[in-house]
């Protein structure tokens, strides 16, 4: 039997070997799309898992820092930081942005951090890989080598140039960018500060508003354009325990007393995968089905061809009493073999295309697994239109003509 299939493979190599390249490379896309929703949720986990935080607490009613808009005045870390069982609390701002080094523009998340003495505060790049960590309070910057920046390198945020003292992997945000920390108040001039242009055109209507005279509000006028030049806001306060604290606990105080909205690193895992990338998932879950859809109508058809082919055969071999099921066995291991050949294509090719794409491809050991039982079964259907036309042939028709 086993002989039976593999000599009519033989006998049509050419097309069956390109048929199963071509098949490859569509399981090769499926494997690689699989490993790019791979790629999105180890991105969110590496996100929270870099923090270095067991709290996020943000501005009340908001999905912040990472969903949504959040914002806080710096100053409240401070009674954070008073609270029994919290070790550590440090202000954060993100903002995705392009930055520029010379002619080109580099999109990035930009992670305002306090510099100082202490390593591995909340919010901190973790390690690095050469270079060292930001220590003056402006114009550094540390860069994750996903941008392409270098030691030394002058680059532009905003209107200001920093200069990368550092280099770090794997800091990402959930939509894979690459992070550039800088310090925090640089970060802050470049989220909420207004330009000079901005600046002047809004002191200048609020001077003319009737409802702002100097000499009838004396004070206030002065007080809003201050307010125009200065910035005192963060997104959020990343928050580190004690060992043994309790984070739902802690958490529920500060949204008690504080009146602010506070996350778990469960609870901010949820608000990541299942929703920032839940909408992702769904549309390569159906990407998925439709290459599944795909390949099996290519198996299909090429079995369905190969077998139309050698009808004569298949009749010849029931006329000198070969059993149905040793027919069907024989056009199942045609499809099965179609398979493995198209998955061990499809494998290499997704193993040395994942690390061509922008964005981080995850290729786990047990998606192959599925993958290739998934193949199989996929193969397996495919081959039986193709058995039952085989054994509905007329042993009649080896001597018909």
């Amino acid at each position: 039997m086993i002989s039976l299939a593999g000599r009519d493979i033989l006998h049509s190599w050419g097309k069956f070997v390109f048929t199963g390249f071509g098949l490859g490379l569509l399981i090769g896309v499926t494997l690689v799309m699989a490993g790019v929703y791979r790629g999105m949720v180890d991105d969110a986990k590496a996100l929270l898992d870099n923090s270095g935080a067991d709290l996020w607490v943000v501005q009340q009613d908001t999905l912040g820092p990472y969903a949504e808009p959040s914002s806080l005045n710096d100053d409240l870390y401070r009674t954070i930081l008073a609270l029994p069982g919290v070790a550590e609390a440090a202000n954060v701002t993100y903002l995705t942005m392009q930055v520029r080094l010379d002619e080109r523009d580099v999109r990035s998340m930009i992670v305002g951090i306090v510099p100082g003495p202490t390593r591995g505060a909340p919010g901190w790049p973790p390690y690095l890989v050469a270079g060292r960590q930001i220590t003056r309070g402006h114009y550094e910057a540390v860069a994750d080598v996903a941008t392409g920046f270098q030691l030394g390198d002058r680059i532009g945020i905003r209107r200001n140039q920093y200069t990368v003292v550092g280099l770090t992997r794997r800091m990402v945000s959930s939509g894979g960018d690459p992070m550039v920390f800088i310090p925090l108040k640089d970060a802050q001039e470049a989220q909420f500060l207004k330009d000079n242009d901005a600046i002047w055109q809004s002191r200048r209507r609020t001077a003319t508003n009737p409802a702002f005279d100097r000499a009838g509000v004396p004070g206030l006028l002065d007080a809003v354009l201050d307010s125009q030049s200065s910035n005192n806001f963060v997104n959020a306060v990343l928050v580190r325990l004690d060992a043994g604290a309790e984070p739902d606990a802690i958490g529920a105080a500060i949204r008690r007393w504080q009146r602010l909205t506070v996350y778990t690193r469960p609870q901010m895992e949820q608000i990541l995968v299942g929703k920032l990338i839940a909408t992702s998932a769904k549309q390569i879950g159906m990407f998925l089905v439709i290459l599944a859809v795909v390949s099996a109508a290519i198996v299909a058809f090429i079995i369905y061809t190969l077998t139309m082919d050698k009808i004569r055969e298949i009749a010849v071999l029931k006329l000198i009493g070969t059993r149905n099921r040793t027919i069907a066995a024989m056009i199942l291991q045609q499809a099965i073999a179609l398979g493995v050949i198209g998955f061990a294509v499809g494998k290499i090719t997704a193993t040395y295309a994942a690390p061509l794409f922008p964005k981080y491809v995850l290729l786990m050991p047990q998606d192959s697994v599925a993958g290739f039982l998934a193949v199989l079964a996929i193969c397996a259907l495919a081959s039986l239109i193709a058995i039952r036309m085989a054994l509905r042939v007329d042993p009649a028709a080896a001597i018909g003509g």
